[in-house]
């Protein structure tokens, strides 16, 4: 995927979601648990050292799987490649809970799917489109047609 390093750098100064210092392992063969400020920011997790302000890397949260691997950790991985995973360890399984809830609905395709569910309960309710009034209701990524069971 190609990215704006200064767009991508400026995105990770916004206001997060949901921010905490995590354990952190990465997919790498002998990679060991560090201590990293994870913040959520709309559809991108990043991860910095916790004495910089700079992040070390980004995750992009679309096509991905968010994995409970004990009570108090989670794994993200990748569609394209599930056996590369990166490991997550929370202070408590509370915590652990919210950061998982947060990262299944940080998705471009999970808001996309909420939308058209709404989209439909509401149209239901009114008889009325909710989104004609903005001009798009006709608009290809808010049809039903366009999702994969």
């Amino acid at each position: 995927m190609r990215y704006n390093e200064k767009e991508l750098q400026a995105l990770s100064r916004q206001p997060a979601e949901l921010a905490a210092e995590l354990g952190m392992r990465a997919p790498k063969k002998g990679s060991v648990v560090k201590r990293r400020l994870v913040k959520l920011v709309v559809n991108f997790l990043f991860y910095f050292r916790t004495d910089e302000a700079e992040p070390v890397g980004a995750l992009l949260l679309e096509h991905c799987r968010v994995t409970q691997e004990e009570p108090t950790s989670f794994s993200i991985s990748f569609v394209e490649d599930p056996e590369r995973k990166y490991h997550f360890e929370c202070c408590s399984e509370e915590q652990c809970q919210q950061w998982m809830g947060a990262l299944r609905g940080a998705s471009y395709e999970f808001m996309r799917r909420s939308l058209i569910f709404y989209r439909n309960e509401i149209q239901k309710m009114t008889g009325k489109d909710p989104l004609e009034q903005f001009g798009i209701s006709e608009e290809a990524r808010f049809q039903l047609s366009g999702l994969k069971a």
